[in-house]
């Protein structure tokens, strides 16, 4: 090799090995980045991840812990071979509560089940549960005094209720697939690869390094499944539920009008105009009203049509609304496949709409099954222990976590993952996360409010900055 060779030779190597040093120094500042985000997101929102795991942990058995608590009120003390009509039933219960008004009458599928009929009284919505063989009323329950509806309201509001309790919650489940996302990848292995600390936790290091592995092995394996149990619970959001419906509208891939029983509904129709083949002179003469109106349709002839029309129970009637109102029928089941909603004419008996499940589009269908499966009902028993299985591999991640962090947390500050000094780096991850932020709008102004707030006044205070790191 003549010198000039090896020169270049020598030059080459120094090239690569700089350019190694440099990658790995990259990737060094981008884990940092990374995993700052990653430690700031999880600090602020495990308490609210902990909450809303252990809530929808409890609601996943609705149907056997209200069985259990209301069995005096859901089921018949006595039962009988002879069912009585469904107007025989709402007149018993309009005798003993004569100031209320009838809203509803749900029918189930198991004869043991007493009649469900709601009312309203003095502007609160009840439920009254009446023997459908004897008429003897039961008893009543309000709807948010059930105890499963204190968890459903731990879940979606914080107990506190209104908008901004809401909204948080919406914030909180965004945040967490953002934790997901960067959590992924800091556990990605970047050496030599091994079953070891990756796929299997190490039980044989030090304290910590058990911690870590008790944190990042377990977030591995339920990852897809706390993402599954995130995304089915976004419709329901105020924000995200928005943009997804709008979505579904714009691509034509939602559900139709009056598919649902608290949605827009047609008009029962009182008079109409059928005069034809006019004369010119005749045309414009006003047609007067008929002075004797239509008398509505009974219980009878709706549940007679429901029955026609094969909705499966258990299934809801709902009363008109006023002279125009028209009978609904919903059926709305563990298996969204034979859900239904019927508006009915209560003068004629005329089906105006009648919305199956397969009249929904894809989107419309994806999320009416990922509801179910949300809230454990698509596949019973086996669904609902999946999700609490879910939701406890979820609070034991948040609870190692914790002790991961107070392992490694110094005693005077914060114990935060130092900021990396490649701003190039730190920026690349902002604008990324900034992109998340376009896609879930609450996460993007949650992103702008801290910016603003480390740029503009921690960053003034030297105490807080110091812990904070």
């Amino acid at each position: 090799m003549t010198s000039q060779a090896r020169k270049q030779q020598i030059i080459e190597e120094h090239l690569h090995e700089n350019s190694k040093k440099n990658k790995k120094k990259a990737g060094s500042s981008l884990y940092q980045a990374v995993w700052r985000w990653h430690f700031y997101a999880g600090i602020i929102f495990a308490p609210f991840l902990i909450i809303l795991a252990f809530s929808g942990a409890v609601y996943l058995f609705k149907p056997e812990i209200e069985n259990y608590l209301y069995k005096d009120l859901y089921f018949a003390e006595e039962t009988g071979s002879e069912l009585r009509s469904s107007s025989a039933l709402v007149t018993e219960v309009k005798k003993e509560l004569p100031e209320s008004s009838v809203t509803s009458i749900k029918y189930y599928d198991d004869p043991a089940r007493t009649a469900e009929i709601g009312v309203m009284q003095n502007g609160q919505m009840s439920s009254v549960y009446i023997n459908p063989y004897s008429g003897e009323i039961q008893g009543s329950l309000k709807a948010e005094e059930k105890f499963t509806e204190i968890f459903k309201k731990i879940h979606s509001e914080l107990l506190v209720g209104g908008t901004a309790a809401n909204r948080l919650v919406e914030l909180a489940a965004c945040w967490a697939v953002i934790l997901l996302l960067t959590g992924l990848y800091i556990w990605f292995p970047r050496n030599k690869a091994s079953i070891w600390g990756t796929v299997l936790p190490r039980f044989t290091k030090n304290s910590r390094t058990f911690w870590r592995d008790m944190h990042a092995v377990p977030a591995f394996w339920f990852s897809i499944a706390i993402f599954v149990l995130i995304a089915t619970g976004l419709p329901w959001s105020g924000v995200m539920g928005g943009q997804i419906s709008k979505l579904a509208i714009a691509t034509n891939t939602g559900a139709p009008p009056f598919a649902y029983s608290w949605g827009e509904k047609p008009e029962s129709t009182l008079t109409k105009d059928v005069a034809e083949d006019v004369s010119w002179a005749a045309e414009n003469i006003p047609v007067p009203a008929s002075n004797v109106q239509p008398l509505p349709i009974s219980l009878e002839d709706v549940q007679f049509l429901s029955e026609e029309q094969k909705i499966a129970k258990p299934y809801t009637i709902s009363m008109p609304q006023g002279e125009k109102g028209v009978y609904t029928v919903s059926a709305s089941h563990q298996n969204p496949s034979t859900d239904a909603t019927l508006h009915i004419d209560q003068y004629s008996g005329a089906i105006l709409s009648d919305v199956r499940f397969d009249d929904y589009g894809i989107m419309a269908k994806l999320i009416s099954y990922g509801i179910s499966l949300h809230e454990g009902t698509l596949f019973g028993l086996a669904n609902q222990i999946g999700g609490l299985i879910v939701c406890l591999g979820l609070i034991g991640l948040i609870v190692s976590s914790f002790i991961l962090w107070r392992k490694r947390k110094p005693k005077s500050r914060l114990g935060a993952p130092a900021q990396t000094k490649n701003k190039k780096t730190a920026s690349g991850v902002f604008i990324m996360m900034l992109i998340l932020g376009v896609i879930m709008p609450l996460v993007g102004i949650s992103i702008i409010i801290v910016y603003l707030l480390d740029r503009f006044v921690l960053r003034k205070i030297k105490p807080l900055k110091a812990w904070i790191g």
